[in-house]
């Protein structure tokens, strides 16, 4: 295509593209949703071509990594068929999926013979109780059996991401990560950040990566793993346990930003582009896509876009503005 890459002022170059491919979900956590949702036009939500075509638009500028987000993305009927579409764009070195879980049952083996083999399955709680008190739904059943029918497939590696929130999470910390690596997966966990649809987000609902890390060691010692360059641009503080049985990341986005680093941009379910997590402004890229625009236009918008973008989120300023948007339609 030859107009370059998407570099902003501050020399970051995003080759990392999040596409949501619904706003819609089947649980309503309290760190995401309102009981209460209202959901896009499903005419204004993109096709499987529309999303084909500004992937291969993003690949063009560098894009080279693509993760499938939501809402929940398994609600979205033959999500493998976008998947095995995706795959084949050259150029696409790493496609992955975050999901709840509660569609893997039945759909993991579709995704694996598609070619998917990188998942992240939001996980808050094992208790049947603090599921529900989180996710406003009864599910935690079916999303252990999505959890050990992906295993079963042969997914690796299987993340498991839990948001952490004062007065949920510890009495889970634990449970979790015996739970991850008596089964082999990654375990994850993911500061509360303000993109709540209630509006309920505080710092009183930290928990410290400090709090975790030693609660943790207690019974399974941590260590961390240095970074490397293979490393480069990864979300999470990663630490081992020492005695060699798998790892466990924390992703701090608040109390330890990483937007020196970052390489990340998104494409909402109805076509919008953000050039940050946080943005409070974005780029439609869909009307002029169904109006005709060229490639070459689409990509323009991109380069621009990513031009504009912030030095970092400005949680943790004064200046620091909460976007219209919440995590569910900005996509996970």
């Amino acid at each position: 295509m030859g107009q370059g890459h998407l570099v902003d002022r501050f020399n970051r170059i995003a080759t990392n593209l999040r596409v949501s491919v619904t706003d819609v979900c089947n649980l309503r956590c309290t760190y995401c949703m309102s009981e209460d949702m209202q959901f896009i036009d499903k005419s204004k939500i993109m096709t499987f071509d529309e999303i084909d075509q500004l992937i291969r638009i993003a690949v063009g500028l560098g894009v080279n990594k693509v993760r499938i987000t939501g809402g929940e993305p398994l609600v979205r009927p033959n999500l493998s068929d976008l998947i095995l579409r995706v795959l084949e764009i050259d150029g696409i070195k790493d496609v992955s999926l975050t999901t709840n879980g509660i569609g893997l049952a039945k759909q993991a083996q579709a995704l694996y013979d598609a070619g998917l083999r990188r998942i992240n399955v939001s996980l808050d709680a094992l208790s049947e109780a603090k599921f529900e008190q989180i996710t406003r739904r009864k599910a935690l059943t079916k999303v252990l059996e999505g959890l050990k029918e992906a295993n079963r497939c042969g997914f690796n590696p299987i993340k498991i991401n839990a948001v952490t929130m004062r007065g949920f999470t510890e009495e889970e910390v634990v449970k979790l990560v015996s739970f991850a690596r008596k089964n082999s997966y990654e375990m994850r966990f993911i500061e509360f950040m303000p993109l709540d649809a209630d509006d309920i987000w505080g710092r009183n609902m930290f928990v410290p990566k400090k709090e975790l890390v030693d609660k943790i060691s207690e019974l399974y010692p941590l260590e961390p793993i240095e970074s490397s360059s293979t490393l480069k641009h990864e979300t999470a503080k990663n630490y081992q346990f020492k005695d060699g049985i798998g790892r466990v990341g924390f992703i701090s986005s608040v109390s330890e930003p990483f937007c020196d680093d970052c390489n990340r941009v998104r494409l909402t379910a109805d076509g919008k582009f953000r050039n940050c997590l946080f943005a409070t402004e974005e780029t439609d890229l869909l009307t002029p896509l169904r109006k005709g625009a060229s490639d070459e236009v689409i990509a323009d918008m991109m380069i621009e876009s990513v031009a504009k973008k912030k030095a970092g989120h400005l949680i943790n300023s004064v200046d620091f503005i909460k976007p219209k948007r919440n995590m569910s339609m900005i996509g996970g």
